[in-house]
C-alpha cells in the first residue's frame, strides 16, 4: 500500500475510534439521566433500591454515616487533575463509592507505556484522550456516575474557573509546576487539596489547605532547581505503587468530603514499596509569612508557573538549557559526520536502561559516576588524542548536558558535545525502528 494512503487510512480509523468512544459515553450519560427520571427516590426512603444494593457494604459502617453519609457523598464533587497512575485508581474508587460528580483533567492521550500502571486505560484506547478513555471505563463500572471531562492542560488562565466548581481537589499530576498552580488556586478558592506522588518504589500523600493545616507553599516556598527533579518518565515507577497512593487519595478525599476520621492534614504519609512500610511524619504548621495562605498573602492571583518553576507542566519533550550551543549537536549531525570518524560515544543512562537499547559502539558510564568523578579517568584513558571527539548521549538530552557540563572542566582540550534530544531525537530523526521507552 502507498505510504500516504496507509497514513490516511490510519487517521480515518483513529477518528472513527474516537467518535465511537464519544458516542458510547454520550449513550451512558443518557442512560444515567433516564435512570434518574425513571427511579426517583420517594420519601422517607432517600436511596433507591439500586443504591442500597450497590453501596450496602459502606452504608453499614457506623463511621460512614449510613444513608445520610451516602447522600452527602452523592452531593459532593471531586476534581482529579491527571488521569494517569494516581488519577486512575482515585477516580475508580470515587466513582465506585457513589461520588456525585467527578471532574477529570488531562491534556494527554493514552500511550502503550501508560498501561502497566494507568489501569482505567486499555490497548484498545491507545491514541485516545485519557479523559475519554477513563470516563468510558468508569461508566462501565457505575453508570450512574456523573463524569465531566477536560481535555486540556491546567494553566493560570483556566484553573480558578475549573477549581471553584468542585468541593475537593485531587492533585494526581507528576510535575512541580502543576503542584504550585493547584496549591495556589485551592488557597485562593478555599478548597482542600489531596496531594499524592509516586516515583520508583516510593509514594507520598498529604492533604493541604484543610482544617487549619499548611498549604504546599508553607513547606516549599520556592521550587527546586529543574535539574534536581525526576519524574516517572525519567526515574521509572512500579505500577502497584501508584495504585496504593491513588487509592489512598480516594480515601482521603472521601474523608474530607464527609468530615470523617482524621485526615492527613498536617501530616505526610510515606510509603516504601520495597519494604511495604508506611510512616507518618508531622509537618510544620502554617507559616505566618506564607506567600499564599497567610493573613497578608503576597500571591493573590495565579502566575505563570512554568516560568516560576523553570520547567514545563508536562513531561512532553522537556529539555533543560544548560550547555552553550558549541557543546551541542543534533542527532542528524552526529549520524552524518561524527559517526563516520573515530570518536568516543558515552551513554550516561543507568545500566538497566543501557541493557534495554543502545547505539552501536557506545559505552555505558552512568551520570552519577561522572558527577562523582569515579570514572572520569576511564574516559581519559579511552581518548587517543587531544582532538578526538567525545560525544555524550542520554534518553532525552537532559542528563547528557549535565555530564558534558561537568566533563568540560575536566577534559578541556577535547571536542566535547552532547546530542540534543538524546535517543528520542535519534529515533525521530535518524532511525524510526529504534525502541523508545
Amino acid at each position: 500500500m502507498d505510504p500516504d494512503a496507509k497514513d490516511k487510512l490510519e487517521m480515518e480509523v483513529e477518528s472513527l475510534r474516537l467518535q465511537l468512544l464519544e458516542k458510547e459515553n454520550e449513550l451512558a450519560e443518557l442512560k444515567r439521566l433516564q435512570q434518574q427520571n425513571d427511579s426517583p427516590p420517594t420519601p422517607p426512603r432517600l436511596l433507591t433500591n439500586d443504591e442500597i444494593a450497590r453501596y450496602s457494604r459502606q452504608l453499614i459502617l457506623p463511621e460512614f454515616g449510613g444513608v445520610h453519609g451516602q447522600l452527602k457523598l452523592k452531593k459532593s464533587s471531586f476534581l482529579i487533575v491527571g488521569a494517569g497512575g494516581l488519577g486512575c485508581p482515585a477516580a475508580q474508587y470515587l466513582a465506585a463509592a457513589g461520588a456525585g460528580t467527578i471532574g477529570l483533567v488531562d491534556y494527554d492521550d493514552v500511550e502503550k507505556s501508560n498501561l502497566h500502571r494507568q489501569i482505567l486505560h486499555s490497548e484498545h484506547f491507545v491514541g485516545i484522550p485519557k479523559v475519554l478513555s477513563a470516563k468510558s471505563a468508569l461508566l462501565k463500572n457505575n453508570s450512574s456516575s456523573n463524569i465531566v471531562t477536560y481535555h486540556k492542560q491546567m494553566s493560570n488562565d483556566n484553573t480558578l474557573e475549573i477549581v471553584e466548581q468542585y468541593d475537593v481537589i485531587l492533585d494526581c499530576s507528576d510535575n512541580v509546576a502543576t503542584r504550585y498552580l493547584l496549591n495556589d488556586a485551592c488557597v485562593i478558592k478555599g478548597k482542600p487539596l489531596v496531594s499524592g506522588s509516586a516515583l520508583q518504589f516510593d509514594g507520598q500523600l498529604t492533604v493541604y489547605n484543610f482544617n487549619g493545616g499548611p498549604c504546599y507553599r508553607c513547606l516549599f516556598p520556592v521550587p527546586p532547581p529543574p535539574e534536581t527533579v525526576t519524574n516517572c518518565g525519567d526515574g521509572g515507577v512500579l505500577g502497584a505503587v501508584t495504585g496504593v497512593i491513588g487509592s489512598l487519595q480516594a480515601l482521603e478525599a472521601i474523608k474530607v468530603a464527609l468530615n470523617l476520621g482524621d485526615t492527613l492534614s498536617g501530616r505526610l504519609l510515606l510509603f516504601d514499596g520495597t519494604k511495604s512500610i508506611f510512616r507518618n511524619i508531622k509537618l510544620r504548621a502554617k507559616r505566618k509569612d506564607c506567600y499564599v495562605c497567610s493573613e497578608h498573602p503576597f500571591v493573590t492571583r495565579l502566575i505563570n508557573y512554568e516560568q516560576f518553576c523553570g520547567m514545563r507542566a508536562s513531561d512532553k519533550d522537556f529539555s533543560l538549557a544548560i550547555l552553550p550551543v558549541k557543546h551541542r549537536m543534533s542527532a542528524l549531525k552526529y549520524n552524518n559526520v561524527y559517526s563516520k570518524e573515530e570518536h568516543l560515544l558515552i551513554d550516561v543512562r543507568s545500566p538497566v536502561e543501557f541493557e534495554m537499547c543502545r547505539l552501536d559502539n557506545s559505552i555505558n558510564i552512568p551520570l552519577k559516576n561522572i558527577l562523582d568523578d569515579s570514572r572520569v579517568n576511564e574516559i581519559l584513558s579511552q581518548v587517543k588524542s587531544d582532538v578526538m571527539p567525545v560525544v555524550v548521549i542520554c534518553r532525552r538530552g537532559n542528563d547528557s548536558q549535565l555530564a558534558v557540563d561537568h566533563l568540560r572542566h575536566k577534559i578541556q582540550s577535547y571536542q566535547l558535545k552532547d546530542i540534543i534530544g538524546g535517543l528520542y531525537a535519534w529515533q525521530k530523526k535518524v532511525d524510526p525502528s529504534f525502541p523508545i521507552y
